[in-house]
């Protein structure tokens, strides 16, 4: 009962952070860059945390659990990303739909293969 106590702290903290974001990053173009910014980059942390934190040095798997699924499982978000797609189709910016999509993908993919040859890398034990 602790650990999801813990879970849902984190996961409290990163979901604050990312409405923060949303906050000052906010813009009139309609395109949503602060769901963008926070998916790659919370990508980017994962993976990096997963593949060098914890794989090298051998984390407690509730601190990983807190980490990764508390506060990075809602710092990042697809129901967003989802949501904020829809909308751009239903105004009729399909092609920025699009775009949002494949930014998302491409991008979540770069930084997470980013992130784990960088944890690999430079963590150390």
């Amino acid at each position: 009962m602790k650990k999801l106590l813990w879970i849902g702290l984190a996961g409290a903290a990163g979901a604050i952070i990312r409405v923060a974001i949303g906050h000052v990053v906010s813009n009139d173009s309609g395109f949503p860059f602060s769901t963008l910014g926070v998916n790659i980059v919370g990508t980017f942390l994962l993976c990096f945390i997963v593949a060098g934190a914890f794989r090298k040095l051998a984390a407690d798997k509730q601190l990983q659990d807190i980490v990764t699924t508390g506060f990075l499982g809602s710092f990042t978000t697809f129901s967003v990303l989802s949501m904020e797609t829809i909308l751009l189709m239903e105004k009729g910016q399909i092609l920025l739909a699009g775009l949002y999509i494949i930014l998302s993908i491409i991008g979540g993919l770069t930084a997470g293969a980013l992130g784990f040859h960088l944890g690999r890398k430079k963590v150390r034990t």
